[in-house]
């Protein structure tokens, strides 16, 4: 049954013909790669990247599948930081009933992946850029062909979602995370998993708290393959390698300079 925030939001993104082909410099997202998380303040919709970290993206859609996210508050929010959430028992250190996930901090980018990746800057001690919608570093280009290793992770730039843990690095397990803005430091730390394609304005107004007094809650968490076509969002997202968003690049390293960043880039949607 089609909740009133999923209508709005499909009603607010343009509905594109099932039979209609993506404009140039435009990509669909695939709905199985997408989780659709409805809010107690709105709809958020994320692109996943198992490219980057299969076995969070596989536990994540298993969670929302079975239905272990639905109800959950958002625990932690920290205002120009993360919000938190995705544990059982609504505090830190919950988890669901599966085993504990192995870090996947870093990945290496075979040739099919290196081919689906837009490097925005390339500099003697590495690139940055992204993989579809998830922003991403890698060793430079004179490293990887030292090593042979094209070694890269995702970076924690606004919007991005990570595998929450404790301290020991192996404890991620149902507690997931957004970035409300950039905070670098948790690069090769903690496991991205995807990026907000929609909804980032969503996730910036709930309720702040460690817990917050009045919790905000994921209603419905689903893996948009898995909702009925009418209720699944539909989208385009810019594709990074396309010349329009590399001249939104171009365009923004002149005006920034020396202080440009991979985090100062947004993926347009529409």
């Amino acid at each position: 049954m089609k909740t009133p925030l999923i209508a709005g939001l499909i009603a607010a993104l343009l509905p594109l013909a099932a039979t209609a082909a993506p404009a140039p410099d435009w990509r669909r997202p695939d709905p199985a790669q997408t989780l659709v998380i409805d809010t107690t303040k709105g709809v958020i919709v994320v692109e996943l990247a198992p490219e980057v970290a299969p076995a969070a993206v596989a536990r994540v859609k298993q969670l929302a599948r079975e239905g272990v996210y639905d109800g959950l508050q958002f625990h932690r929010v920290i205002e120009g930081f993360v919000a938190q959430t995705g544990n059982p028992n609504n505090r830190d250190g919950g988890t669901s009933d599966h085993p504990d996930l192995a870090p996947e901090f870093t990945f290496l980018m075979t040739p099919e992946v290196a081919g689906e990746v837009a490097f925005v800057t390339q500099a003697s001690d590495g690139r940055t850029g992204f993989l579809r919608s998830l922003p991403i570093a890698a060793v430079s280009a004179g490293e990887e062909v030292r090593s042979g290793r094209p070694r890269a992770w995702g970076a924690y730039c606004p919007g991005v979602f990570g595998m929450g843990r404790q301290a020991d690095p192996g404890s991620a397990n149902s507690e997931i995370f957004v970035m409300l803005d950039a905070a670098r430091r948790l690069d090769r730390d903690y496991t991205p998993f995807g990026r907000v394609i929609v909804g980032l304005d969503v996730a910036r107004s709930l309720a702040v708290g460690e817990p917050p007094e009045a919790p905000d809650q994921m209603l419905r968490v689903a893996v948009a393959a898995d909702l009925p076509e009418a209720e699944r969002p539909r989208l385009e997202v810019a594709d990074p390698k396309g010349e329009a968003f590399q001249a939104r690049v171009a365009a923004l390293r002149a005006e920034k300079g020396a202080d440009f960043t991979l985090c100062d880039l947004e993926i347009p949607v529409r």
